[in-house]
């Protein structure tokens, strides 16, 4: 097995980790009666061989012992062995072709290990003979075999995996393969290899699928459940490990199952709705919670008529399964506003189960339970009664101000006890940032003017001039004086503020007050161009609210729009609109911005509606978007279907641009009536 493994010169190849001279101690490991040190020598090559993704000299030097060692029975493992094999010669993120040769060089170790006594083997060999194997109609073959004498269900749910990635690689040969597929998703066939092959079919062959597939799914779905309740469970372990297995039963092949129909299904969001209805509905609590996450998913990502799908996971909050309940909530508190429909469910839960209200973390603090926080987030006003008990508690949830912010002015009976909390804080404080900014998002939300004194108290350590302390929560500060209308009672602590990183948004509440722009104009112009990008943008902001008071910016502005940066040119043409109400240097602008980054489609949007005609060339960027299924950040970078609360306030600005632009029309059609002229026809 290691024949040759000390001839290598591992000291002076590299691994993600730098030097490999570690490597020969992890290959030998993988042989070592302790399972520990077998799965902690294999987590090792997995990190430093093939991270992320990569391949390098060390890696294709233990490609010819690990293919050694994956072709002795004696080996325990082995299965992870092949599986690593596969991640190296056929997943690398860098496209190193010598990785896939490499492996592909003992590719007939594979062939033999197609019929290992281990399922675990057979199983991950199914994949590495599509993989590695030079004639297509061989791999078929091979496939077509271990399908017939296969007995081994985990193993025979890979191979449906195996004939599609076979369909992706061989197209010329695809037809027979999509065959056997076909083949497996009727009778008599198992249910779980039955969704299994539905599955693989609707990725590579949708026009063969039934045309009853929801319905079909669903049943298999359940026959499958049916019959994994009669299989007695193997016994839990005892101590910590099996207490969690008892508590949270789980059943990840057949949430696979349903989570490669779903991604197949795609846009198809009325059958995927119908499918969540199935699962949300069966009799299986395990289903149901796979269900649940799956909703979820879908919710996030994708614009859906949700009300069904929500009231569903509403009724799962009254599961007698903590399990079960408890990924309801988490679906429901990421949903914000979509969640209503479960509101009763909710708040029943909440009157139920006051225990759930907060829920402790680190250090004593705690945060706003669940349940409750998915109550208050969808903004429904039962939820004010629990608050009120929390906050006149001594600690209460540090996150529960933000919270507030979802109520907005049915938050308005907290007022006096957050002003209580806030007055509390000492402005000098380490923590008065992290303490105030949440009673400041709420109390702002609420539209409290009587929290003014509190507020203007936390502007009492920000002051300008060089070696002054910058306050982290004055930003906040000055944007809550402004949405409480109370600049005017702040302008000496605004003054002071014009000379630190805080300078963009005092001119822009000094401006609200006073209006004087020769006051706040030259400050603005000094961050638009010595000011850090957020603070670049917001004076751009700023500066389009002086409109043609603003005009010295125009300039700056002009190459600002010009900047590589979306965010940077939708800012800086937004401001230029409002300054100089000159449409056509921002359309193609804005247009750019719309395609390149997501992220700036609220702002387009909110700018396009304030343009009102001369919109009228960008609002089929509107329509389109109405019309879009996913959401605007399901496929930002670093975005998973997140930011439903944007995404919403996207459709309802898109909304606003096409009815305004349809008014315009409206106003400017010819009145065929007043005109005296008749329909044709008449």
């Amino acid at each position: 097995m290691f024949t040759g493994i000390d001839e290598v010169d591992w000291a002076s190849l590299r691994h993600a980790y730098g030097s490999a001279e570690d490597v020969p101690g992890w290959l030998r490991a993988l042989v070592s009666a302790d399972t520990a040190e077998r799965a902690t020598a294999l987590d090792g090559m997995y990190g430093a061989l093939h991270h992320p993704g990569c391949v390098y000299d060390s890696t294709l030097a233990c490609v010819p012992f690990l293919l050694s060692l994956a072709a002795r029975e004696e080996v325990p493992d082995r299965g992870g062995i092949v599986e690593l094999l596969v991640g190296i010669g056929a997943e690398s993120t860098d496209g190193d072709p010598r990785a896939r040769e490499a492996v592909r060089a003992g590719a007939e170790v594979f062939v033999r290990l197609a019929e290992d006594p281990d399922p675990a083997v057979r199983r991950a060999t199914a994949s590495a003979l599509v993989h590695f194997l030079p004639a297509p109609a061989r791999v078929l073959d091979l496939l077509r075999q271990r399908l017939r004498a296969e007995r081994d269900d985990r193993v025979l749910l890979a191979l449906p995996e195996a004939l599609a990635l076979f369909v992706r690689r061989h197209p010329a040969h695809a037809d027979a393969a999509v065959d056997l597929l076909a083949e497996q998703s009727a009778p008599p066939y198992t249910p779980g290899l039955r969704l299994a092959a539905l599955g693989q079919l609707a990725l590579v062959a949708p026009a063969r699928l039934p045309a009853d597939l929801v319905p079909t799914a669903v049943r298999l779905l359940r026959e499958r459940s049916a019959h994994r309740a009669r299989v007695p469970e193997p016994c839990a372990a005892s101590g910590l490990v099996g207490r969690i297995r008892r508590l949270r039963p789980s059943d990840e092949e057949g949430s696979r199952l349903l989570r490669t129909l779903h991604m197949a299904l795609g846009d198809l969001v009325d059958d995927r709705i119908a499918l969540l209805g199935g699962q949300l509905t069966g009799p299986d609590p395990v289903d149901r919670c796979h269900g649940v996450w799956m909703a979820g998913a879908l919710l996030r990502g994708w614009r859906v008529d949700h009300v069904g799908t929500v009231r569903l996971l509403g009724t799962q909050l009254h599961a007698d399964r903590d399990w079960l309940r408890e990924a309801a909530v988490a679906v429901l508190a990421g949903l914000f506003a979509l969640a209503a429909p479960a509101a009763d469910d909710l708040h029943a839960l909440v009157c139920a189960r006051p225990d759930l209200w907060a829920h402790r973390v680190e250090r004593g603090s705690c945060t706003l339970g669940g349940p409750l926080k998915a109550l208050v987030r969808c903004g429904d006003p039962r939820a004010v009664p629990a608050l009120a008990h929390l906050l006149a508690g001594p600690a209460a949830p540090v996150d529960l101000g933000f919270e507030l912010a979802h109520l907005g002015a049915a938050a308005a009976p907290l007022a006096p006890a957050l002003r209580h909390r806030l007055g509390r804080i000492p402005p000098s404080s380490p923590s008065a940032a992290r303490l105030a900014a949440p009673l400041l998002a709420a109390l702002g939300a609420i539209g409290d003017e009587e929290a003014v004194p509190e507020v203007l108290r936390l502007l009492s350590g920000a002051r300008g001039g060089p070696g002054a302390r910058d306050d982290a929560v004055t930003g906040q500060v000055i944007t809550t004086l402004e949405v409480l209308g109370a600049t005017a009672r702040a302008v000496t602590a605004l003054r002071a503020l014009l000379r630190t990183r805080h300078a963009a948004a005092a001119a822009g509440a000094l401006w609200s007050v006073q209006r004087d722009a020769s006051a706040v104009l030259p400050v603005l112009l000094r961050e638009l161009v010595e000011g850090d990008p957020a603070s670049r943008r917001l004076a751009a902001v700023q500066l389009g609210r002086l409109g043609p008071a603003g005009r010295a910016a125009l300039p700056g502005l002009r190459r600002m729009a010009r900047s590589c940066f979306a965010r940077d040119r939708v800012s800086a043409a937004g401001a230029l609109w409002r300054i100089d109400a000159d449409p056509e240097p921002l359309l193609p602008v804005f247009r750019e911005a719309w395609a390149q980054d997501p992220r700036t489609r609220r702002a387009i949007a909110r700018c396009l509606t304030a343009m009102g005609p001369a919109a009228a060339p960008l609002r089929h960027l509107a329509a389109e978007e109405l019309a879009a299924p996913r959401r605007h950040l399901a496929h930002a970078a670093g975005g998973a279907g997140q930011g439903i609360p944007e995404d919403e306030d996207l459709l309802r600005a898109c909304r606003e641009v096409l009815a305004r632009c349809q008014r315009i029309q409206g106003r400017h059609s010819p009145d065929r009536t007043s005109s005296g002229s008749e329909p044709s026809g008449s």
